[in-house]
């Protein structure tokens, strides 16, 4: 039996104002699901690199000064094999333009809280989101002791 492989991926928690950037994700793993733009790691990026392509990839959006929010490990299957996915969360500012589903995304928008409640979302994207809309803005949310 082979050992569980741990791939490396990440996301970003993009905020305008009152809303928070989701994409309907349009492959495995969440097919289906609303989540922060975001997928795996290519070989000699760092974490921060990675999650800035993966958002300009999926939505065609640019974020500065992202910053790390936390960690999760989502255990997975494929191609027969158990994997673990660490994932790197990152907020970052918002640069202005409009978002646009490309690369494996199917939609790509900001929602409101309100909004959010009434998608297919995990709990991990919607403690993220509630966490960071709580707080109002960038610089608060990331600046909090208990974000994670």
């Amino acid at each position: 039996m082979s050992a569980r492989q741990t791939i490396p991926a990440v996301s970003v928690a993009l905020m305008r104002g009152d809303r928070i950037l989701l994409v309907k994700r349009g492959q495995q793993p969440s097919r289906g699901h609303y989540a922060f733009p975001g997928g795996r790691v290519e070989p000699g990026e760092t974490d921060e690199e990675a999650a800035l392509r993966e958002l300009f990839e999926e939505t065609g959006l640019v974020a500065a000064d992202i910053k790390p929010l936390g960690t999760y490990f989502i255990d997975a299957e494929r191609d027969g094999l158990e994997i673990t996915y660490r994932l790197q969360v990152f907020a970052g500012q918002d640069c202005g333009g409009e978002p646009r589903a490309d690369s494996d995304a199917e939609e790509a928008a900001f929602f409101t809280l309100a909004e959010l409640d009434a998608l297919p979302v995990t709990d991990s994207v919607a403690e993220v989101c509630r966490e960071l809309l709580r707080h109002g803005s960038f610089n608060a949310a990331v600046g909090h002791k208990e974000v994670f």
